[in-house]
C-alpha cells in the first residue's frame, strides 16, 4: 500500500484545523503521514496538533522556526515526506473519506505523476466533519487532461487535491513566493514534460470566502500572478497579459459556483 505524504500549513486554525487534520485520519486509505508546519501561531493550533499527535502516531507536528509563510511551511514539510505520493491540504479545508484511496487507484492506472480531482465548495461558517458533508451542487470540475501550455492560460489544479509521486518526479518544493507558490509548483513540474491528469469526481471540499485564508480573495492575487508570468516562468508581456485574463475569468467563474 503506497504511503501519502499530506503536507499542511497552519497558522492561527484553531477553529478549522480540527476538521481537517480529522478528514485526513478517516481516509479509507489509512497508510498516510500527516506532516503539519505551523507557522509560529499565536492561538492553540499547536497545542490541538499535539494532542491529535498523542492519539495518533499518523499526525507529525513541527513548529516552524520563524514565520514564514504558507509556502516556507509548506516546503518544511514536504522536507520531511517519507511517502510515496505528496499530497497538499489546507488547515480550512477537508477530503472527503475516499480521496486518497480514490486518487492513488486512479495515478496508478494512468501513470500519471501529477494528478488532481474536481470538488466542492462550502460556506465559511460550516462546522461539521467530512464526514457530516452532503454532497451539493457547488463543484469545480476537473479537467480531464492538462498540459503545460493550458496551465499557462488558467490554474486548473485546485491545491487541496494535488498530488504527486514522488518515485516519479522526486521531492519537489514550492518556489519561495508570497502567493502563488502553489501554481509555480505544478507549472514546473509541467514544464519538464510531465501532464496533469484529472479525476472528474469531486473528493475534497473548500471553505470558501474564509477571511484568514491567503486564498480568500482571488482577485488580490493579480499581481502575483503577473510576477509568476513574467519572473517565474520568463513569459512575454503578450503572453503573461493572455494568461493573466485567463486566471481572472476563472476566478470570477469560480466565485459564482
Amino acid at each position: 500500500m503506497p504511503l501519502v505524504s499530506v503536507v499542511m500549513p497552519v497558522y492561527n486554525s484553531v477553529t478549522t484545523l480540527g476538521a481537517a487534520v480529522r478528514s485526513v485520519l478517516t481516509q479509507t486509505h489509512s497508510d498516510v503521514e500527516l506532516l503539519v508546519t505551523d507557522d509560529q501561531s499565536s492561538d492553540d493550533s499547536m497545542d490541538m496538533l499535539m494532542e491529535f499527535a498523542r492519539q495518533d502516531e499518523r499526525v507529525l507536528p513541527k513548529q516552524a522556526p520563524e514565520r514564514g509563510g504558507a509556502g516556507r511551511a509548506r516546503n518544511l514539510a514536504i522536507e520531511r515526506a517519507r511517502g510515496d505520493y505528496v499530497a497538499f491540504l489546507d488547515s480550512d479545508d477537508m477530503w472527503l473519506p475516499e480521496k486518497t484511496e480514490r486518487q492513488v487507484t486512479f495515478a496508478q492506472a494512468g501513470s500519471a505523476p501529477l494528478t488532481f480531482t474536481s470538488y466542492f465548495k462550502m460556506d465559511a461558517d460550516y462546522a461539521g466533519d467530512s464526514t457530516d458533508f452532503v454532497p451539493n451542487g457547488r463543484i469545480i470540475r476537473a479537467r480531464e487532461h492538462v498540459d503545460y501550455r493550458a496551465m499557462l492560460v488558467r490554474d486548473h489544479i485546485g491545491a487541496l487535491t494535488a498530488m504527486y509521486d514522488r518515485n516519479v518526479l522526486g521531492t519537489r518544493l514550492m518556489p519561495e513566493m508570497r502567493k502563488r507558490q502553489d501554481y509555480a509548483l505544478w507549472l514546473s513540474i509541467m514544464r519538464d514534460g510531465a501532464d496533469a491528469r484529472g479525476l472528474a469526481e469531486p473528493l475534497a471540499v473548500y471553505r470558501a470566502h474564509q477571511a484568514e485564508s491567503l486564498s480568500s480573495n482571488k482577485l488580490s492575487l493579480v499581481p502575483y500572478n503577473w510576477d509568476l508570468y513574467r519572473q517565474h516562468e520568463g513569459l512575454s508581456v503578450p503572453r503573461a497579459t493572455r494568461a493573466l485574463a485567463g486566471a481572472v475569468w476563472q476566478s470570477l467563474r469560480n466565485s459564482r459556483i
